[in-house]
Formats: structure tokens, sequence, C-alpha cells
């Protein structure tokens, strides 16, 4: 078996073991390409398995919320090293707008009709 094709398997396998241990938020699933950056870095996957599943929603939402590709490239890199520095939540972001367990509140909600949304 040649080398490249031995380490994806490695590397799947790892991903395969880990996937159980990266959980995801509680308004969202933990997408493909941030599960891949957290099982890479262990110091940052650290963090993650020990933040609340509140700040790990938090973390999706933000990182899914770009629109271009180039964005939510970006926000899985800044995610991971963030974490990485031991920082829990997303700075200045204004919480998941998904959730369903809580109403949005009154200051999100007037942020959001300036924004059109």
């Amino acid at each position: 078996m040649p080398i490249d094709v031995w380490q994806r398997a490695v590397f799947e396998y790892h991903l395969y073991m880990t996937e159980k241990r990266i959980r995801g938020g509680t308004a969202h699933r933990l997408p493909a390409d941030m599960r891949t950056a957290l099982a890479k870095d262990s110091k940052a996957l650290a963090t993650w398995n020990d933040i609340t599943p509140l700040a790990r929603n938090e973390w999706i939402c933000w990182t899914i919320s770009g629109k271009k590709t180039e964005t939510r490239v970006e926000h899985v890199e800044q995610m991971r090293d963030k974490l990485k520095q031991g920082i829990r939540r997303p700075c200045c972001w204004i919480g998941c707008v998904h959730r369903t367990d809580k109403a949005i509140s009154p200051s999100i909600t007037a942020l959001l009709e300036k924004k059109g949304r």
C-alpha cells in the first residue's frame, strides 16, 4: 500500500474515532470542515470538548454565517486558533438566531431589523 493511501486511511480512522468525542451545538450539527480542523489540533479540540454546548453552538453558527467560501475558510481557521488560545466564545457575535429554545432578545431583534434580516 503506498504511503499516501496509508496516511489517508490513518487520518480517516482518526476522524472516525474522534467523531464520537467531537460534539456539536444545541441548534447546529458540527460541519465536516470544522470537525476536521478540530481533529487535527489537539489543543483546540481540548478547549472544544471543555466548553458548553451553547458555546459550541455559537462557534458553529459564527463559522457557517459567512456567505463566501473564503469567509468560511477564514472562520474555521480563526475558530481553531482562538480555541487553541483558550478563547471559549466568538468575539462580538450576536449569538445564534437559530435557537428554538429561547426567544431572540429585543436588542438583537432591533439589530437584525436594521440589517434587513
